[in-house]
C-alpha cells in the first residue's frame, strides 16, 4: 500500500526505470502500482510535480516514460528573432539543442519545454550540432506580452515589442475603443499590456486580451512603462510596507549604539556615482609600522531595520534587488530606508557592518575582524572628484588618504591578476535624460582608478566574509561563477582565431588571461570580450561555496550592498544577528565549530539563492533593454533635427554587405551598408577581411577610424545604420579626437 508522497514518488519512478516497462497512461501506472482509494488524490499529485520537474515526460495519447529513455529533453528555450530557438537542458553539463524555426511549434521566448532529440540533422544543418523538437509546453514564461496596438482591414492585432516574440497576437475588438474617453479604451498606435490566452496551434496566430493601456507609443515616460511592464517589475509598494518604513526613526537613538563599536572618530569616505542618492559603502585605509595596512569596510547595517519574516522583509526577498532605469530607480527598499536612515550620508551618525582586515607589505591578507559598528562619514565623494584627487599631489587630509588608500587598491589588483582573474571590465554608457525621459546626453565612464580602488576593497571584504562563514559553517548564499565548458571555449578560440590571434588552449587560465592583454586597446577588444562572457558561464548566486571562476577566488559572496540586493542582507544575518556576539580577531587559517543559531536553514538559503538569481537575471535584462532602447531613441533624435551630430567610430568587422562599426562614445554597434560608399564599387576579399574600391583601391578594414553620422534606426529590430561624414567633417572631428587624446596624454 502507497503510504505518503515520496513513497509513490519512488515507486513511479522504479516502475518507469525498469527494462522491461513500456509506455503506460495515468490509469494504468495506477493499476500496476495498486493505487486505490484516497492514495489516488496523492498520486496524481505526484504524477504532475514530477512531470512539471521534468524528472518524467507525457507523450503520445498522455502516456509517461523517462526522458532519456525517449531522447526527451527539458529546459528553457531561447527563441532568435528569425524564428529558431535553442533549448538550455536542466542537467547541467549538457550542450544546447538547436530547435529550427519549424519545430519550436507555439513555444515561445522563455518558455519551459520539453524538446525530442533528433536522430541526426537534417540535410544542409551544421553536423555534429544536437537538433529537437519541442513536444510539449511545461510551463509559459510570460502570462502577459507588451505591444503596440494595429488594425487591419477586419482585425486588431498588437505586435511584440521583444523581436523575440516572432507572432503577432489577434485581440478581441470587444477590448478596443476609438474613442479615447473610455478609461479602458486603446487606440491604434498606443503601447498595450495583453494577456494571453492558451495557444495550441503554430498555423494560427496567438490570441489575447488587452488588460492595460500604457499611452501612445510616442508619448514621455511610455517607453520604460513599458520595458517595467515587459519585466514584470514592481512600480509601488503596499502600504503595510510603507506604514513599516515610516515607523523607523530617521536618525540613530541612543539604545541602537549600545554595544557598537565607535568609529564616528575615523577619516571614513564614501566614493559613489554622481547621481547616486544609496550610500551603502564607506572605506578608510591606514599604514601599519610593520609596512601593511589596515583596511576598513563598512557597509549599512540594514539588518538592523529589516527583521526576517516582516512585511519590508517579504517584499525585498520577493524584489530580489533593485533595478536602475535610465530615468529612475525601482528599490528593493522604500526610500525611508535606502535613501534615508541606511543612507551613510557625510556628516551623519549611521549604523553600519564592518570588516576590518590586515595586509602585510605584499598585499596578503593576514587577518580579519567583524564587528557591528557606527560610524559619521566625512565625506561624500563622486567617482569623478576622487579620480582627480588620484590624479594630482594631495593637498590636504582627504588627498593624503585616498593616494594611501590607492597604495593598497593597486597592489590587490595587481596580485588578484597574478593569481588568474581575468579582466573583463567594461566601460559603461551613461544614458542621460531630461524632466520628461528624453535621452539629452550620452556619457562614456571609464573604469578608472577611481573605480578600481572601491572594486577591490568590496571584493577583500566578500572574499573575507566567505572565508568566515564557510569555516563557520553557518548556511549562507555564495555567489558562484563555475568553471566554463571547454568545447564552448573552443568554439570561442575558433572567434578569435579568425581575428588573426595566435590563440593556444583557452581552458588555460593563463592563455585566456594572454589573450585579453593583446587584444586591450583594439578595434575588436569589445567583439572579443563579449564573445568571451557569452562562452562563459552566468554568475549566480547558490547555497554551496563553489568558488568564482572569472574572479578566481575560492572563496567569494556579496556582502557589501544590502539597500539593494536581497542576497547581501542574507549574509549579514548570517555574521551576526541583532544581539549575537560577533567573533574577534581569526587568522585565514583558524577553523571554527558550526553555529546552533544561523538564522536560515539550508533549504531555505537553497529556495531563496534560485529566486534572487532569477530576478538578477530579470533586472539586468531589463537595465540593458531600457539603456540600448534610450541609446536608440537618441540617434532617432539626431536624425530628425536639423543639423546631425557627427560621431567617432572604429571598423570593427567587414562583411560583404557593408562595414560594421562600434562608436567608442555611446559603445553601439550599427552598419555602413556598402550602399552607402558612393565613391566607388567596393569588392569583398574575405580573407583579408576589408573592402577594397575597384577604381580607386581605396580600402576598409578592421581598426579604421572614420566619422559618421546617423543613417537609418529602426527601433523595433533594435538596429542603427550610419553613413560617412563628408571629408570636412571627418577632419573637424579628428581635430577634436587629436585635442582629446593630447589632453589624456
Amino acid at each position: 500500500m502507497i503510504v505518503n508522497g515520496l513513497k509513490i514518488r519512488e515507486q513511479i519512478l522504479a516502475l518507469l526505470s525498469r527494462k522491461d516497462y513500456r509506455p503506460l497512461n495515468k490509469i494504468e501506472i495506477a493499476r500496476k502500482l495498486g493505487v486505490s482509494g484516497r492514495a489516488r488524490v496523492a498520486f496524481r499529485s505526484t504524477l504532475r510535480d514530477l512531470e512539471r520537474a521534468g524528472e518524467i515526460a507525457r507523450i503520445r495519447k498522455d502516456r509517461y516514460v523517462l526522458p532519456a529513455e525517449a531522447d526527451l529533453v527539458t529546459g528553457k528555450l531561447s527563441v532568435h528573432p528569425a524564428g529558431y530557438g535553442f533549448l538550455t537542458s536542466e542537467k547541467p553539463g549538457e550542450p544546447d539543442i538547436f530547435i529550427a524555426a519549424e519545430n519550436v511549434g507555439t513555444a515561445m521566448h522563455g518558455d519551459r519545454v520539453i524538446a525530442r532529440i533528433s536522430p541526426e540533422p537534417p540535410a544542409g544543418r551544421i553536423k555534429g550540432r544536437r537538433e529537437g523538437r519541442v513536444i510539449r509546453i511545461l510551463e509559459r514564461a510570460h502570462e502577459t506580452v507588451v505591444g503596440t496596438l494595429q488594425r487591419s482591414r477586419n482585425f486588431y492585432y498588437v505586435v511584440p515589442d521583444d523581436p523575440r516574440f516572432v507572432h503577432d497576437i489577434y485581440v478581441r475588438p470587444v477590448a478596443v475603443e476609438e474613442d479615447r474617453q473610455s478609461r479602458t479604451g486603446a487606440t491604434v498606435g498606443d503601447k498595450v499590456v495583453v494577456r494571453l490566452d492558451d495557444w495550441q496551434s503554430r498555423h494560427v496566430n496567438p490570441e489575447g486580451e488587452i488588460i492595460e493601456v500604457l499611452g501612445p507609443a510616442s508619448a514621455p515616460g511610455v517607453d520604460v512603462l513599458s520595458i517595467i511592464r515587459k519585466y514584470h517589475l514592481p512600480t509601488e509598494f503596499s502600504s503595510d510596507v510603507l506604514e513599516q518604513a515610516e515607523r523607523i526613526p530617521e536618525s540613530v537613538d541612543a539604545q541602537q549604539i549600545a554595544g557598537r563599536e565607535d568609529l564616528r572618530n575615523q577619516f571614513i569616505v564614501t566614493i559613489d556615482p554622481d547621481d547616486a542618492r544609496d550610500f551603502d559603502d564607506a572605506i578608510h585605509v591606514e599604514k601599519l609600522p610593520n609596512g601593511g595596512w589596515q583596511l576598513g569596510v563598512h557597509i549599512a547595517d540594514v539588518a538592523t531595520y529589516v527583521e526576517p519574516g516582516s512585511a519590508l522583509d517579504r517584499e525585498a526577498r520577493r524584489r530580489g534587488n533593485s533595478v536602475y532605469l535610465p530615468d529612475r530607480v525601482i528599490p528593493m527598499l522604500p526610500e525611508r530606508l535606502s535613501n534615508g536612515v541606511c543612507s551613510l550620508k557625510p556628516e551623519v551618525d549611521r549604523l553600519t557592518h564592518s570588516v576590518f582586515i590586515q595586509f602585510d607589505k605584499r598585499g596578503v591578507a593576514k587577518s580579519a575582524r567583524f564587528a557591528r559598528s557606527m560610524i559619521r562619514s566625512a565625506h561624500r565623494l563622486t567617482y569623478k572628484e576622487a579620480y582627480a584627487i588620484l590624479n594630482s599631489p594631495p593637498q590636504d587630509r582627504l588627498g593624503e588618504r585616498l593616494h594611501l588608500a590607492w597604495q593598497l587598491g593597486a597592489l590587490l589588483r595587481r596580485k588578484r591578476f597574478e593569481h588568474g582573474a581575468l579582466d573583463l571590465d567594461f566601460p559603461e554608457v551613461k544614458v542621460w535624460v531630461d524632466t520628461q525621459g528624453e535621452p539629452i546626453r550620452l556619457e562614456r565612464v571609464e573604469n578608472d582608478e577611481s573605480h578600481q580602488l572601491i572594486e577591490e576593497f568590496m571584493l577583500a571584504a566578500n572574499e573575507a566574509v566567505a572565508r568566515e562563514l564557510k569555516k563557520r559553517a553557518i548556511p549562507t548564499i555564495y555567489r558562484v561563477h563555475e568553471n566554463p565548458d571547454p568545447d564552448k571555449l573552443a568554439e570561442y578560440r575558433e572567434f578569435a582565431l579568425s581575428f588573426g590571434y595566435k590563440v593556444g588552449d583557452l581552458t588555460h587560465r593563463a592563455e585566456l588571461q594572454r589573450l585579453l592583454v593583446e587584444v586591450r586597446g583594439k578595434p575588436e577588444e569589445q567583439a572579443l570580450k563579449v564573445g568571451l562572457l557569452k562562452s562563459l558561464k552566468r554568475a549566480r548566486y547558490d547555497p554551496r561555496p563553489l568558488g568564482h571562476y572569472g574572479l578566481a577566488k575560492t572563496n567569494y559572496l556579496h556582502f557589501t550592498s544590502p539597500i539593494r540586493r536581497y542576497a547581501d542582507l542574507v549574509v549579514h544575518r548570517a555574521l551576526g544577528r541583532d544581539g549575537t556576539p560577533l567573533p574577534s580577531t581569526t587568522s585565514p587559517n583558524t577553523e571554527r565549530r558550526s553555529r546552533s543559531d544561523a538564522p536560515y536553514h539550508m533549504a531555505e538559503i537553497a529556495s531563496i539563492a534560485e529566486h534572487i538569481s532569477t530576478t538578477e537575471r530579470n533586472a539586468a535584462d531589463a537595465e540593458i533593454d531600457a539603456t540600448q532602447m534610450k541609446k536608440l531613441e537618441f540617434f532617432q533624435r539626431q536624425l530628425a533635427g536639423r543639423k546631425l551630430q557627427i560621431f567617432p567610430a572604429t571598423v570593427v568587422d567587414v562583411r560583404n554587405y557593408g562595414l560594421m562599426v562600434e562608436l567608442p562614445d555611446a559603445l553601439i554597434t550599427g552598419l555602413i551598408h556598402v550602399s552607402s560608399l558612393t565613391d566607388d564599387f567596393y569588392l569583398f576579399e574575405p580573407a583579408r577581411r576589408q573592402l577594397i574600391g575597384r577604381r580607386s583601391r581605396k580600402k576598409f578594414k578592421v581598426g579604421d577610424d572614420l566619422s559618421v553620422f546617423v543613417a537609418r534606426v529602426d527601433v523595433f529590430k533594435r538596429q542603427v545604420d550610419f553613413a560617412i561624414a563628408p571629408a570636412t567633417e571627418k577632419s573637424k572631428t579628428s581635430r577634436r579626437r587629436a585635442k582629446r587624446s593630447s589632453k589624456n596624454a
